[in-house]
């Protein structure tokens, strides 16, 4: 408890001996900028991605900082609006308890994050993304006092309740970053949040005032035509086997472009989906303790009995796209699997061929269970955006999203995931049953687009103070 109060301390002592030294000079913010904050991954920031571009589409210059491991969306790179300012990578020490190890990480992000943007020209907004939070909720708040900014914060989820999967809910250093989150959040000029529970939960625990902005799909998440389906699978065959054809009938000819899924007809060019092809199965995730593969692993033995059974099932390619810290675990138990009619490939891929596949898939698999429980999946979001049915493991606010029997699915355990696996798979490819009704749901559905819901619930934050 005292080595991680010794954190926060130290920290706080740097924070403030900056303040001191700097509030003589301090500087007059800048109309029209915004700096946009994650300490985080840029190309695996979505969400402040889509901020940006926002902004950007209103003519803000906006200055986009976090650490540069992920490339960003290609109209994020190419938007003359923003700038990319990227952090370095800390390396960890590696002497030392944790405990120990955590504070010095914590002491050095300070000193790095808040160096940078000190350097940077005056912002009228700081948007800030949380988690993670400690130490960027304080750092970022005293820049925007040295510059004479505002402070924005969009509340993805708690940085306590994920820091609480590796640690316990009653852990010192858990217990002091929850002070810590609490403390310094309500220091904020406005608050964004992703659900209406989480809101109220602001409030309610934090007294913090939000407004909900809904996570939702660039125009970019959409049906992909048959087409760039066939060119983004024949890509895909060039480094992963389950997009290579499994099984050429003689009638086609050896020239002929053909993918796992689709080929292309020599005379005149156009594009089938193949008879007999296997169902496309997806889901990406971040491969960190929230989310439990192994549920879904479980169900695909199961999925593989039915059909030794004899039940009248397609064979299943699944596709599991991300980085992570559990990958490499995942994909031991991944190798210990002898399936014959499943194939299971953990890709990274580009940031404009991964809507391509959602928008090409036959159904999404989401494992995220929420850390707080007030937090909704992005890419759950992002596969309905492509009008992909889903199946989502149950948590308390997911009902805000996934609707029950009518966008897709939700269980609880690795047999009912299976038992939907096998409903909505039988008699695959028909046009008709449960998957088919999902889709046509998803395709009849008007939501707000996300510069829709964007320009009603931030621009006018921002346009108050102008």
């Amino acid at each position: 408890m005292a080595a991680g109060g010794a954190a926060l301390a130290v920290a706080v002592a740097v924070l403030v001996v900056a303040v001191a030294v700097l509030w003589r000079r301090r500087a007059v913010r800048g109309e029209g900028r915004v700096c946009v904050v994650v300490l985080g991954d840029l190309g695996r920031s979505p969400r402040m991605q889509y901020h940006a571009l926002s902004l950007a589409r209103h003519g803000r210059s906006v200055a986009l900082l976090g650490y540069f491991q992920t490339r960003p969306h290609r109209d994020v790179l190419n938007s003359g609006e923003i700038r990319v300012v990227p952090l370095s990578e800390l390396r960890s020490l590696q002497v030392g308890p944790k405990l120990f190890q955590y504070v010095v990480k914590v002491v050095a992000q300070t000193v790095q994050l808040l160096y940078t943007m000190l350097k940077m020209d005056p912002p009228s907004y700081v948007l800030l993304q949380n988690p993670p939070g400690l130490p960027s909720i304080a750092v970022a708040w005293v820049a925007c006092l040295f510059w004479r900014s505002k402070l924005i914060i969009d509340w993805h989820n708690y940085g306590y309740t994920i820091m609480s999967l590796n640690h316990g809910r009653n852990h010192p250093l858990v217990r002091i970053a929850e002070w810590y989150e609490k403390l310094f959040g309500r220091l904020s000029d406005y608050n964004l949040c992703v659900t209406n529970a989480m809101k109220e939960d602001l409030w309610v625990n934090c007294n913090i005032k939000a407004v909900t902005l809904y996570d939702r799909p660039a125009s970019y998440f959409k049906e992909t035509p048959l087409e760039l389906q066939h060119q983004l699978y024949m890509k895909l065959a060039k480094d992963y086997e389950p997009f290579k054809p499994q099984h050429v009938p003689e009638s086609v000819s050896w020239k002929a472009e053909r993918s796992a899924f689709t080929e292309r007809d020599e005379k005149n060019g156009d594009v089938t989906k193949t008879r007999g092809r296997p169902a496309l199965l997806i889901s990406s995730t971040s491969w960190t303790e929230d989310e439990d593969f192994s549920v879904l692993l479980k169900a695909l033995e199961d999925y593989e009995r039915y059909i030794n059974e004899g039940v009248q099932l397609p064979a299943l390619v699944c596709v599991i796209t991300g980085k992570g810290p559990l990958k490499e675990y995942y994909n031991g138990l991944i190798e210990k699997l002898h399936f014959k009619h499943i194939q299971i490939c953990t890709p990274w891929l580009e940031a404009e061929d991964y809507p391509l596949l959602l928008g090409s898939a036959d159904l999404g698999v989401c494992l995220h269970k929420s850390s707080s429980g007030l937090d909704l999946p992005m890419k759950v979001v992002d596969m309905f955006g492509c009008c992909l049915p889903v199946c989502a493991i149950y948590f308390e606010c997911l009902h805000e999203l996934v609707k029950h029997n009518e966008n897709g699915l939700i269980f609880r355990d690795a047999n009912e995931l299976a038992e939907q696996l096998k409903m909505l798979f039988l008699e695959f490819p028909t046009l008709e049953g449960k998957l088919h009704d999902f889709r046509r749901n998803l395709r009849a559905s008007k939501q707000l687009s996300w510069d829709e819901s964007w320009d009603q619930t931030v621009l006018p934050l921002l346009s108050q103070n102008e």
